[in-house]
């Protein structure tokens, strides 16, 4: 849970970054591919991750923007970029802008739950990793390069002078 809004923004800031980072590694041939034929596909991952942004903070009254998470997925990478890098960019503005450190204790309804606005920050970022975990295992599967994120992914080790970890 977050405490502070510059902690927040401090870490949104990378997250969202990261985030780009993954989803600048896609191809648009490569949104279809899925691990099973029920499964979701990369270009839906993606879109979920984007559209979680509005979904998840207009329940604690701000105002990202509008959604519609059964909406098709995009058929090209940019304008999934695109919108991410809007709604995520609200994200930052938003906060910054009607929330203080001591309203990240607010408590509001989450999903029948109640939870602090503290808790629902970092539950978007923790949300935005899972799905962001599931697309690298699919990219790996599409032929894409994954990027690093917390550190070099197994594509970049020899540009360090490394044999690649297994």
């Amino acid at each position: 849970m977050f405490r502070t809004i510059s902690d927040f923004i401090d870490d949104w800031t990378y997250e969202s970054s990261a985030t780009l980072k993954i989803f600048n590694a896609l191809t648009n041939e490569s949104l279809n591919q899925k691990v099973t034929p029920g499964g979701r596909s990369l270009g839906r991952l993606a879109w979920h991750i984007t559209l979680s942004l509005p979904e998840m903070l207009n329940r604690t009254g701000l105002e990202i923007g509008t959604f519609d998470d059964s909406s098709p997925v995009p058929t090209t990478v940019s304008t999934i970029i695109s919108e991410y890098e809007k709604f995520s960019q609200k994200v930052s503005d938003e906060i910054k802008k009607s929330w203080s450190d001591k309203s990240l204790l607010d408590k509001v309804n989450m999903y029948g739950q109640t939870w602090t606005k503290g808790k629902v920050v970092a539950a978007l970022i923790g949300h935005q990793t899972h799905h962001r975990a599931q697309m690298t295992v699919l990219m790996r599967q599409a032929g894409l390069k994954v990027p690093g994120v917390y550190g070099p992914a197994k594509e970049e080790w020899p540009a360090m002078g490394m044999p690649a970890q297994e």
